[in-house]
Order: structure tokens, then C-alpha cells, then sequence
């Protein structure tokens, strides 16, 4: 079967749309109507069904989605194995959401050259659904997530209970009521926490990542929620500060990858770094 058809139809089913698909593939759209046809008349069986608001999979395409992504993931990996340099025995590819890259993929990296210099190292940072598409079609090996979603043929497993400070710059003799900058981290915070406690003055930016609106805090003074390993330095220094008595929130980070029957020795040594660096 030919590669390129089935990451089409895994494009089409993730998009919901041929015409997106062929914008992801950077080919024609009829380019991609062609290759699902010859893919329905190798099979015998029609996978889709088109209508205006895009594309849904038949019973038949369903059933083909599982075997669509473990033929990818075969593939992305015999041509990651092939690319291994030299000197080394294995490649992991490891993702992660970009708020987690300082400190926890960093400690991880540097942990992998010390205790596993054998096998080589390919990291990436991105958005959690670039990282699941890299991680269906096999170009990851394992995606670290903050809320990973429950994917069939995938297993998740906990790596860091994270929490969430409320921390504050220092008061300033001109104002001791500094903005409340507000983090998006995600719809369980928003639900838990609001918009942020009534004791802070006026509203600051609303941000969708965190080291920005940490950043931003830092230079311009402020106060919001942040993960504890991002402001821990800054705590110790004492360019912040915790508010006494404001609640404290959990937002732990997942590995989510192949449920494979027997795991590979370098995945597993992989996983074995992330439990390390996380206590």
C-alpha cells in the first residue's frame, strides 16, 4: 500500500475535510480525491462520506483508522531507525506542550546524555494537537501533555503533579495593589479559580502561555498564577512572592504513547528519565 495514501486519509480524518487536508499535504484536492479513491478500490470498501461540511468516516473507515496509524508509526519509525547516528544504538523522539520545556524536557535531556548516551535524542516543543497528529503517525514517540485526551491504541501515564502559585512581585512604595495578569490554563483552572481575586487592582493582559505572562510580570510588576518550577528561582531570589493563604492548584503533566504489547528498552529508558527528573 502506498504510504502517501494513508497519511491522507489520517489527514482527512483529523481535519474533517479534503479540501484542508490537501492544504496540510500542500498538494491539490484532487490530488487528494484521487488517492482515497485507489485507497477504496484496494480495500473494496468505501471510507468516506463527503457532504458539505466536510468529510465522515463509514463504518469501514473506522475499522481502517487503527490500521491507517499503526502502518504510519511503522513507517516513521523504520525511517527514524535508519537515521540513527553513528555511534548510537536507538533514536526516542520526545514532544512537549511549551510550557514544559523549562525545566522539566531540559532536566530530561541532560539527563539522557548522562545516563543514556547510547541512544540518540530527537525533542520538540509545540501545540498539544501538532504533538498528538506527530504522535499518530509515529513521528513522535512519546508526547508530554498536560491534559492528553483518551486516545484508542495510546496509554497515558502521570509523570508530575504540577501546581499552580499565586505569586506577586514585591510591593512597591507607590502601589502595593499590582494587576492581576490572568494565565489560560485551560477550562479546569477557569472553572476552579475565576478571574482572579478581588484584592488585586485592575486587570492585567490575559495571556495563553505561561512563561509570557511570567515574563511580563517580572519587568512590569504584577501578579498571577504560575506553575512552582517556573517561579521557584525567582521565589528563592525574592523577585516574587507567594500570597499568603490563596489557593493552590494541581495541573499535572502526562506521557501519553503506543500502547505497544512489549515496549522498547529505549522508550522505557526514556520514561525512566522523565519519572527521574520530575521528583
Amino acid at each position: 500500500m502506498d504510504i502517501d495514501r494513508a497519511r491522507t486519509f489520517l489527514q482527512i480524518v483529523h481535519t474533517g475535510s479534503f479540501l484542508k487536508a490537501a492544504e496540510r499535504l500542500n498538494v491539490t484536492q484532487t490530488t487528494v480525491s484521487a488517492r482515497i479513491r485507489t485507497l477504496e478500490e484496494e480495500l473494496g470498501r468505501r471510507l468516506f462520506v463527503r457532504n458539505r461540511n466536510g468529510a465522515v468516516l463509514t463504518a469501514a473507515g473506522r475499522d481502517f483508522e487503527r490500521f491507517a496509524q499503526s502502518l504510519m508509526q511503522v513507517w516513521e519509525r523504520a525511517r527514524q531507525q535508519l537515521k540513527v547516528p553513528q555511534g548510537r544504538t536507538a533514536v526516542v523522539a520526545m514532544g512537549g506542550e511549551f510550557s514544559l520545556w523549562n525545566p522539566l524536557l531540559v532536566d530530561w535531556l541532560v539527563w539522557m546524555r548522562d545516563r543514556q548516551p547510547g541512544i540518540a535524542v530527537r525533542a520538540n516543543v509545540g501545540m498539544q494537537d501538532q504533538l498528538i497528529e506527530q504522535l499518530r503517525t509515529g513521528v513522535l514517540d512519546v508526547a508530554v501533555l498536560y491534559s492528553p485526551p483518551l486516545l484508542s491504541g495510546f496509554r497515558v501515564e502521570l509523570i508530575v503533579e504540577e501546581e499552580l502559585l499565586l505569586v506577586r512581585t514585591p510591593p512597591r512604595a507607590d502601589d502595593d495593589r499590582p494587576g492581576y495578569i490572568h494565565v489560560d490554563w485551560g477550562p479546569h483552572f477557569a472553572a476552579m479559580s475565576g478571574i482572579g481575586p478581588a484584592e488585586f487592582g485592575d486587570a492585567g493582559p490575559a495571556v495563553g502561555f505561561g512563561p509570557l505572562g511570567l515574563s511580563y510580570m517580572l519587568r512590569v510588576g504584577g501578579a498571577g498564577y504560575f506553575r512552582k518550577s517556573a517561579v521557584k528561582p525567582h521565589l528563592g531570589s525574592g523577585e516574587l512572592q507567594c500570597v499568603p493563604d490563596a489557593p493552590r492548584f494541581s495541573y499535572p503533566a502526562y506521557a501519553l504513547f503506543a500502547d505497544a504489547t512489549e515496549m522498547r528498552a529505549e522508550l522505557r529508558a526514556a520514561l525512566d528519565g522523565l519519572r527521574s527528573v520530575s521528583v
